[in-house]
């Protein structure tokens, strides 16, 4: 995984639009005694006194208790299984100087990188920093409405709210000093991240908390458990937030709602717990960069085929665009987006509300994917078949059997394959204007 927190929105089909981008891997770069802009209670008093008002009474008698045992138990909601598709949303500062990466500030100032160092001697007055980048995130030509859209188009059509959360930041004085002193202090947590956290729920009401920045620190320092347990119990999202499962040190693919494990992460098999595969359009960073290459975006087919798999292994599949400082998701990706929807609007049926199937794929191949609803199976292929003949060993035919193809009217032709499995004869061309389309889908009843 990468080692350092981003912003991130989800927008799935019955997914959030999370943040809406409103949301930063590092707050506005402030000062070190300033709250963060979306926090505006004082914390004077403490940061003890102020999550106890956020946790209100009903903490005492909880359903879910303090513990991974307690909380791994809790049902995830079923909105999240069945969206399968989301959008995430990388903006923030970073997308001011738009170079590099996301990671700007690391790279830059935390690893003093000499090509980032460079880049800032050669575009920008001498002594910038970090601080200087944010009155340029003007995001002068942000149309949310327009977001909204374009991310329904691309196959998200019932939009759920959520939010990425890191628990550190790279620079706070705060969190330095508790990691200096081994993590045994918690000043960070309890004077900045935490209440921001609570805040966060409190306020904006997410259907989902992407956390981050989690992987220096065990549960303990971050108070993850009490958190969760509040969350779970009595937070106005309790019955319907879904959480990732980066909470502390150990927790990644172990503990939490749905598990990330890490960036890109596929499994290559059935995993037995829920699980998301958050993918970037452009491969080499999350947010906008000026300098990126048509090369080192992923095509329209590349992105079929890693939806198709993740979905066939049981997961969720998030993928990321950045948008310029000024609000914009460049034509680049707004093209990969709506090529997603079109496909999506043909063979949707067989990815939404989907289960998978005995079989997650065609004789270990990468060409041909099973997913289910029901009796009902449905056969992904990635690569037209050679005389328009598909060749299925994994279903089992019967008398009743009956075989149609998403997007195509009326019945297909079908035999049984000596030995096992079915011959299916589809049209006699791709049923597309495009020859170059990736991925077509059988709806097979009748099979076992």
């Amino acid at each position: 995984m990468e080692g350092s927190p981003r912003p991130r929105c989800w927008a799935g089909r019955s997914l959030e639009l999370t943040g809406c981008g409103l949301r930063w891997r590092q707050p506005l770069p402030r000062q070190p005694w300033r709250r963060p802009c979306d926090v505006r209670r004082s914390m004077a008093a403490g940061g003890l006194l102020w999550l106890a008002a956020a946790l209100g009474p009903g903490l005492a008698a909880p359903r879910y208790g303090p513990d991974w045992a307690s909380l791994d138990a809790r049902p995830l909601p079923a909105w999240f299984d069945q969206a399968k598709v989301g959008v995430f949303v990388h903006w923030g500062v970073f997308s001011v100087p738009a170079w590099g990466s996301e990671w700007f500030w690391w790279h830059w100032q935390g690893e003093h990188r000499a090509d980032y160092e460079h880049f800032v001697q050669q575009r920008f007055p001498p002594a910038t920093s970090y601080a200087d980048f944010a009155p340029h995130f003007t995001a002068h030509d942000f149309q949310p409405r327009e977001w909204a859209r374009l991310f329904q188009r691309a196959g998200a059509s019932n939009i759920r709210y959520g939010l990425y959360h890191s628990l550190l930041e790279w620079f706070n004085p705060l969190y330095l000093s508790d990691k200096e002193s081994g993590f045994k202090t918690q000043n960070f947590v309890l004077k900045k991240t935490m209440p921001e956290l609570y805040d966060l729920v409190l306020k904006y009401k997410p259907d989902l908390i992407w956390s981050d920045g989690d992987w220096e620190a065990p549960d303990l320092y971050w108070n993850s458990t009490s958190f969760l347990a509040w969350l779970y119990n009595d937070s106005p999202v309790k019955d319907t937030v879904v959480v990732n499962d980066r909470w502390c040190n150990n927790c990644s693919c172990h503990h939490g709602g749905f598990y990330n494990c890490a960036d890109k992460y596929k499994p290559g098999t059935l995993l037995a717990h829920k699980w998301e595969m958050c993918s970037s359009i452009d491969k080499l960073s999350w947010g906008y960069r000026s300098n990126m290459h048509i090369d080192e975006l992923m095509d329209v087919a590349s992105i079929i085929e890693e939806l198709v798999q993740t979905v066939s292994f049981g997961g969720n599949y998030l993928l990321n665009v950045g948008p310029t400082k000024e609000g914009v998701i460049v034509p680049i990706f707004q093209e990969r987006l709506l090529a997603l929807g079109r496909w999506l609007g043909t063979n949707g049926e067989a990815i939404y509300e989907s289960k998978p199937w005995r079989v997650q794929m065609e004789n270990s191949t990468d060409t041909i994917w099973y997913t289910s609803k029901g009796a009902v199976v449905y056969a992904i292929f990635l690569t037209w078949p050679q005389n328009s003949v598909l060749q299925l060993s994994s279903p089992t035919p019967s008398p009743a059997t009956q075989v149609t193809m998403l997007g195509f009217a009326g019945t297909l032709k079908w035999q049984q394959r000596p030995g096992e499995g079915l011959l299916v004869t589809l049209p006699y061309a791709p049923p597309s204007s495009e020859r170059s389309q990736t991925g077509w889908a059988v709806r097979l009843e009748g099979v076992k």
